[in-house]
Formats: C-alpha cells, sequence, structure tokens
C-alpha cells in the first residue's frame, strides 16, 4: 500500500500527463487553424491535411497513453521484468 506521500507523488504525475496531453492538443488545435486559414488564402491542393492527418496520429497516441493508460514501455518493461524472474 502506498503512503500518503506516494500517492500525492502519483497523483501529480498523472495530472502532469493530462496538462501535458491539453497543451498538446491546444497547439495541434492553434497551428492545424492557422495552415487552414493558410491555405484558404492561398488556395491549391489541400496540402494543410497532411500534417493535421500526421500530427493527428501523434495526438491520438498521447491520448491513449494518458487517458487510456495504453503505454508501450509498460508493456515491454513488464515484459523484461518476467523474463529475468523466470530465469532466477
Amino acid at each position: 500500500m502506498l503512503s500518503d506521500e506516494e500517492l500525492r507523488e502519483e497523483i501529480r504525475l498523472r495530472v502532469e500527463e493530462k496538462l501535458g496531453f491539453y497543451i498538446h492538443l491546444a497547439v495541434y488545435s492553434g497551428v492545424n487553424v492557422m495552415l487552414f486559414f493558410i491555405w484558404w488564402f492561398i488556395g491549391g491542393f489541400p496540402w494543410f491535411v497532411f500534417p493535421l492527418l500526421g500530427w493527428g496520429v501523434g495526438l491520438l497516441g498521447h491520448f491513449l497513453q494518458v487517458f487510456a493508460n495504453i503505454s508501450v514501455t509498460d508493456r515491454l518493461v513488464e515484459n523484461e521484468y518476467q523474463k529475468l524472474i523466470e530465469k532466477q
């Protein structure tokens, strides 16, 4: 069982991760709106879609890591831990 101090530290880390995602989302939104308007005034091929989708994949990964608790690093660490336990 975690002590009160350890629990507070864990909660603080989770809040920082969520805040990091919200900042990422705000920057993503602002930059892509700006790219859209640049395209709107210049015209031509809708090139703004490429950074929108490419960056969107990264944003989705960030969302999954923070809110769905899906972390490749955690899984890899757990796999290595199990391998070391089995060797002993």
